[in-house]
């Protein structure tokens, strides 16, 4: 009977394992594509389906420049929007951006993570952490 002992317990280790693992893809799994969603629902409308940008009108945010080259400021750019010129690829736009007062920390952060790297953009990813100390400068972290 004694070498059944570390048998049940062996296969009680694996059902515990399983159900976690299914319950932890399950909470992931929710967030998986929230930066694809955030996007376009927030952003599509002007920087277009595929991050495309509107002629000389919107900027893009597929294979931009400006993502790679302002990452600190992108969290409060997209928190308090923007005003004024900008320059993209080498070319001037002179838009109002709206900002995104709604949007969670964790959600700019997810949002950020699907520009970084969808459309030719190639970025480091940020944390959560990173964003709402981004966000300090324009008093913008939620802290969630």
């Amino acid at each position: 009977m004694r070498p059944l002992l570390p048998l049940l317990r062996l296969s009680a280790a694996v059902a515990v394992g399983a159900v976690l693992a299914t319950a932890t893809a399950g909470c992931f799994s929710n967030r998986q594509n929230e930066g694809a969603t955030l996007y376009q629902n927030h952003c599509s409308s002007c920087h277009g389906e595929q991050g495309e940008g509107l002629r000389r009108l919107i900027p893009p945010v597929a294979a931009s420049d400006y993502v790679a080259r302002n990452r600190a400021a992108l969290p409060c750019l997209i928190r308090r929007g923007m005003k004024g010129d900008v320059v993209v690829n080498g070319i001037h736009y002179n838009q109002v951006m709206p900002g995104h007062e709604d949007l969670t920390d964790s959600q700019i952060t997810n949002l950020l993570n699907f520009v970084q790297r969808s459309w030719g953009n190639q970025n480091e990813p940020y944390t959560v952490r990173e964003v709402s100390e981004l966000l300090q400068p324009c008093h913008g972290s939620d802290g969630q």
